[in-house]
């Protein structure tokens, strides 16, 4: 389950993120009495066996369980990891069409965050596949003016559906990204402190321009509890 709203009274409408049917709109009817079998299982980052049917767009969701938990549970801002992967499959994937390697790599993503100690890896990685699964993926290959290939050595900046380019000269606000960084990322071995900031930026900058500007909740809301973090 990736995000749930209370509907009338004792209702939800929820998003889920399947593997055969990509991503869903369901109406969960009565799941809020207690008396409900389905009662406190709709939860977000939560692994379901599902039915549901109906002509609508919106189904109506007919059954849903548990499953074994074969993903540990997240904790502390690791819940915020991965409410932000679930907010960025809401905001850029279409309903009713089938990502089964997205699928895949989300599961992968969540089992990450829940046993690596530095989650921050595995979350550039989720973005980038899910980018290639939208149809914005990135060449990390080769420069898009010379179409020279990357070297690990030199400064690239990065230019919005067109890739990267040598840096020549510094501009205000640019975001200037390492060789090494680039070609770290592509081959998904991020190391250094450097790589993971850079690669953060980059990846930030990329979605929130394909996002055209809408901010993402999970991102502010974990900001707001940097700031004001409870005793």
């Amino acid at each position: 389950m990736l995000h749930g709203r209370p509907y009338q009274n004792t209702s939800m409408i929820v998003d889920v993120f399947t593997r055969e049917h990509g991503r869903l709109g369901l109406v969960a009817k009565g799941v809020k009495r207690p008396a409900s079998k389905m009662y406190g299982v709709m939860q977000p980052l939560q692994r379901l066996f599902l039915s549901w049917g109906g002509r609508s767009e919106l189904k109506t969701l007919y059954s849903a369980e548990i499953e074994s938990n074969k993903i540990p549970a997240l904790s502390g801002e690791r819940i915020y990891m991965g409410l932000y992967i679930n907010e960025l499959l809401i905001r850029l994937l279409h309903k009713d069409e089938a990502h089964s390697q997205m699928f895949d790599a989300y599961q992968q993503c969540l089992l990450l965050l829940a046993r690596e100690t530095d989650c921050e890896p595995a979350l550039r990685y989720f973005e980038v596949q899910l980018l290639e699964e939208l149809g914005y993926g990135v060449n990390f290959l080769s420069d898009y003016l010379t179409d020279s290939d990357i070297q690990v050595d030199l400064e690239y900046s990065y230019v919005p559906e067109r890739g990267f380019t040598q840096r020549t000269h510094q501009q205000v606000d640019e975001l200037v990204v390492q060789g090494e960084t680039i070609k770290s990322l592509a081959q998904r071995q991020l190391a250094s402190a450097q790589e993971k900031k850079e690669a953060k930026l980059l990846l930030r900058s990329i979605i929130e321009y394909h996002l055209e500007g809408r901010p993402l909740k999970t991102r502010e809301l974990f900001q707001q509890k940097q700031r004001y973090p409870q005793d």
